[in-house]
């Protein structure tokens, strides 16, 4: 996924800077009571806030406090936490599983933390270890109460990473509408993306969608189309995008992904390569884009109709065989949703 139409104005200003392990961008109407370093550092502390929440690099973060802590042992969470989780809670239910945040364990049975080799592959966890990892994913062992939340079974652990950037998006717009009342402006933290109004040529932003080209560059991307914000009651749009294609691995004729479904503990074969969800809010988006990455193709196309979901998947095209070199934007197709085809009835180009 990439922004077009974002080259400044006068009266449009730029930020960015780093944060859960990646880095944001901010292209918004700066208003004239306000100044660009104030409301950055009032964004910079809010992305502070959330990674002494969710951050598992962090120690003494909640969730590293949730996942060190022993079962039957209630850990105080805050209004940050409370949100994450309820949105994980809201998808791990809607795809039965397909996401689900307790899934580390197998993740890290696979080694596909960060990169991805062929040589697992060739050597695979036993069906006892897969086994012994899936058993420690289980969302249903999560107690919340109050403000605390605790597990009934002792090894279980919480990694956000696939939904706290979307949120991470929209607490950033919160800081931008709520406490400095910009209307026009477009947040982006690793791929993930809010907008509203309109962008420094007075036009509804718009958001272009890259081919899944394997080891390609930014400077080498290809648009496949573009996902223009619609012209609705709200004027806002939420996207993420979550694909296979940057860290994938062929072996014995099939495609593996990093991705792992945690309903049969192993890597996906057959996904999508790129799944765009746009949603009611990014956090939303952001889980649903993994949960479809984490199925098969054609069922995470059935589900995301069966929802009522906006998802565009970029798929190869039809006579287009898997083995084959795919460095050609000709060698993709475009599936929508019809929600998905609803949202974009007025797009212009």
């Amino acid at each position: 996924m990439s922004i077009s139409a974002c080259q400044q104005t006068p009266d449009y200003d730029y930020l960015s800077g780093e944060t859960m392990g990646t880095s944001y961008h901010i292209s918004y109407q700066l208003p004239a009571d306000a100044d660009e370093a104030t409301i950055k550092a009032s964004i910079d502390e809010r992305l502070q806030q959330i990674n002494d929440s969710m951050s598992t690099y962090q120690t003494d973060s909640t969730i590293s406090k949730f996942n060190q802590s022993d079962k039957d042992t209630p850990i105080p969470i805050d209004a940050d936490f409370d949100r994450v989780l309820d949105v994980s809670r809201i998808v791990y239910k809607q795809s039965n599983g397909a996401f689900d945040p307790t899934v580390m364990p197998l993740v890290e049975t696979w080694g596909f933390g960060s990169t991805m080799t062929v040589e697992r592959l060739q050597s695979p966890p036993t069906a006892t270890e897969i086994a012994q990892a899936k058993a420690l994913v289980d969302f249903e062992s999560l107690v919340q109460k109050d403000q605390t939340l605790s597990k009934t079974k002792e090894g279980v652990g919480l990694d956000f990473s696939a939904v706290a950037k979307g949120y991470g998006v929209d607490v950033i717009a919160d800081v931008l509408r709520d406490k400095y009342k910009i209307r026009n402006y477009m947040v982006e933290i690793g791929g993930e993306i809010s907008t509203s109004g309109v962008n420094n040529q007075k036009q509804p932003w718009q958001i272009a969608i890259d081919a899944p080209i394997e080891g390609s560059t930014v400077s080498e991307r290809q648009t496949m189309t573009v996902i223009r914000q619609p012209l609705n009651t709200t004027n806002q749009m939420h996207l993420a995008t979550s694909g296979n294609y940057r860290n994938s691995v062929v072996f014995d004729g099939q495609h593996y992904s990093h991705t792992i479904d945690p309903t049969t503990g192993k890597p996906i074969v057959g996904g999508a390569p790129s799944v765009t969800v746009a949603a009611d809010s990014v956090a939303l988006a952001d889980a649903w884009a993994t949960a479809l990455t984490a199925m098969p193709y054609e069922k995470a196309l059935k589900v995301a109709r069966e929802q009522n979901l906006a998802v565009m998947f970029v798929v190869l095209a039809d006579g287009i065989k898997i083995d084959d070199t795919h460095d050609s934007i000709d060698d993709w197709q475009v599936v929508q949703t019809p929600a998905m085809q609803t949202l974009r009835a007025d797009k212009k180009s």
